[in-house]
């Protein structure tokens, strides 16, 4: 044996037995990769002491070449099997971190509950969606077109007096009421129409125990053919008896510009006589302003005001505590 071929394999070998204390002692995957690139990568140990087979006689490189194999694919495996351990005890050390002990008291958080005025709101929009009504929202900032004038509320209409609200410098103004809703709805479809409007709106009022400047509102319109009073009386009944129960309610002759006839609407809530909703047939002027044939259709439409219903549902004393944000008030809902 030539004295390059005996060098060559002590090479080799010093390197497979270096390259195994490393293996064995190392704790970590990006360690191990580390070592695999510094032993068996295109630039690694083992390349480097091939490289001498060069100077060996041709009929000694095959030897050298198998026992460079060897070492390489022994090394390989010893890799494997230490990345492999490593996974496991990776693996183990998570599932010991996120170990949940059921026999610990549990951390406290605090749930959040809906807003009263929300309660009210989801509520009656549960009971119109299943007479059939679909839910339909628009802008808060309204033309004075949709808010008045398609509303059969002209200019010089007596009603804009009890209805003053907040004017932008651009013309628009804060709806009122969100019958403009109900506008935007029927110029965009045809009758048949069941909706229920929700939503803010605002008037110029002064703030005190039962009124607010921002409140909310909740609206329904229903457009068809052969659609009566009675009609609208039955659907009154059906949603009040769900809200509040199978009591008496009655129906007082009123006026409303976009309602012909009208009425408000009166519950008897723990012996007295309470106002809770305003109603009426649709105003023949509304149906041309939106398209509609009056002498084909009809329609019936009736609101009320969600904090209204909130205070006589939870006996509130004073309409300013649901805005507060006081959380020893809202917490006992």
């Amino acid at each position: 044996m030539t004295t390059e071929l005996q060098s060559l394999e002590n090479q080799i070998e010093s390197l497979r037995q270096e390259a195994d204390r490393a293996i064995a002692i190392c704790e970590t995957l990006s360690g191990l990769e580390q070592l695999r690139i510094n032993y068996l990568g295109k630039k690694g140990q083992l390349s480097k002491v091939l490289g001498g087979m060069g100077k060996l006689e041709p009929e000694a490189r095959p030897r050298i070449g198998a026992i460079a194999n060897e070492v390489k694919q022994a090394l390989q495996t010893q890799l494997d099997q230490r990345r492999t351990a490593l996974e496991l005890a990776l693996i183990e050390a998570q599932l010991k971190t996120e170990t949940i002990d059921v026999t610990m008291p549990p951390v406290y958080r605090p749930q959040g509950k809906i807003h009263p005025l929300n309660a009210v709101i989801d509520r009656a929009l549960d009971i119109f969606v299943g007479m059939g009504y679909t839910v339909a929202t628009g802008p808060e900032m309204e033309s004075d077109y949709y808010n008045f004038e398609a509303l059969n509320t002209p200019p010089d209409h007596p009603a804009r007096d009890m209805q003053d609200t907040f004017y932008l410098p651009d013309g628009n103004l804060l709806r009122t009421h969100t019958s403009s809703v109900q506008i935007r709805y029927m110029e965009q479809h045809q009758p048949p129409i069941r909706i229920v409007a929700p939503g803010r709106v605002y008037r110029r009022d002064t703030v005190d125990a039962t009124h607010a400047a921002v409140f909310h509102q909740l609206e329904l319109l229903a457009i068809g053919e052969n659609l009566r009073f009675t009609d609208l009386k039955g659907t009154i009944k059906e949603f009040l008896g769900q809200m509040f129960g199978d009591l008496p309610i009655r129906f007082r002759a009123s006026y409303f510009p976009f309602t012909e006839p009208s009425a408000e609407v009166d519950l008897e809530w723990q012996g007295k006589w309470l106002e809770v909703l305003g109603c009426g047939m649709v105003d023949p002027n509304v149906l041309e302003a939106v398209g509609y044939d009056p002498q084909k259709y009809t329609g019936f439409a009736a609101g009320f005001g969600v904090e209204r219903f909130a205070m006589v549902l939870h006996q509130l004393d004073d309409i300013r505590r649901v805005y507060a944000s006081d959380l020893r008030f809202l917490r006992q809902f």
